[in-house]
């Protein structure tokens, strides 16, 4: 069951990775304009997930094309590269951005601010550990986070131990040569890991690199990003409820996964439907 969960989880944060991309060219906030460059943070972010998930599919290419996958790599590969070069090309050759009339600023508020502090805040708190978490399963997987509350549970649930078994264990020794049975495993895995790191990039970006600016430009900006990350937040808060009573009966409790994701989700979706909110705090 642990497996499933990887999969739906990766599914999620993949459609979420792509629908940033799509949706706030189709669902405009209000005062978004391509001459002021509200849309080139999003844009410049898509670049670099673009280039992390070629890369990653890249090095699995001789696996997947043994596998018989290889014409749909390629494809991806492919859909990839042509979205990067047409969004850096259009990057390249834009105009220099229009600047908006300046506004009074809010309370405590400067050009050079955070967008909104609460979202900072929460976002250092809650995904960070999300992005500590998929760093590992992407980088390190199997590895055993101590301080992590049973860690070791969610990675004999999530089959970790088949297809990357910690060094020196009794899983080494027992399942270590199998491992290699198990790539397909560790391609989802690792997928999940890649998208789900992608995704915290975007909540980075809108929170610690985009400023409030003198046109208060940096509230149209991070709302473009807000409103599908709260999306993408209540899927994924979907599937660790739907998988709550499987992983219950492995002796995991998701419960605080899913009061941390429950809050981030809220505080991104009140941000995502109020731009006074934007200018709080």
């Amino acid at each position: 069951m642990g497996g499933f969960f990887v999969r739906k989880l990766a599914g999620a944060a993949a459609a979420t990775v792509q629908a940033q991309k799509i949706l706030p060219l189709l669902i405009h906030p209000t005062g978004a304009q391509w001459v002021m460059g509200h849309f080139k943070p999003l844009l410049f972010t898509a670049v670099i997930g673009n280039m992390v998930l070629g890369a990653f599919y890249a090095t699995y290419l001789e696996d997947l094309v043994a596998a018989g996958a290889g014409t749909m790599t390629y494809g991806i590969l492919a859909v990839l590269a042509v979205e990067t070069v047409v969004i850096m090309a259009y990057l390249l050759k834009a105009p220099r951005d229009k600047r908006g009339t300046a506004i009074a600023m809010p309370e405590g508020k400067t050009p050079a601010a955070f967008t909104n502090r609460i979202v900072t805040r929460t976002l250092m708190m809650v995904s960070s550990v999300i992005a500590t978490l998929a760093a590992r399963d992407l980088f390190f997987p199997g590895f055993i986070f101590a301080f992590f509350p049973r860690d070791d549970i969610f990675l004999e649930w999530t089959n970790a131990f088949l297809h990357s078994p910690p060094e020196g264990s009794e899983e080494e020794v027992d399942q270590g040569l199998s491992a290699p049975l198990y790539v397909g495993d560790k391609f989802v895995s690792q997928l999940m890991a890649v998208n789900i790191l992608v995704l915290c990039l975007y909540k980075f970006v809108s929170a610690f690199m985009i400023r409030f600016g003198s046109d208060g430009s940096g509230a149209i900006k991070c709302r473009m990003i807000w409103q599908v990350q709260f999306l993408g937040d209540a899927f994924i808060t979907f599937i660790f409820r739907l998988f709550t009573p499987a992983a219950g009966s492995a002796s995991l409790d998701f419960r605080w996964h899913l009061m941390c994701l429950a809050y981030e989700t809220f505080i991104l979706g009140t941000l995502r439907s109020s731009f006074q909110l934007c200018m709080l705090s």
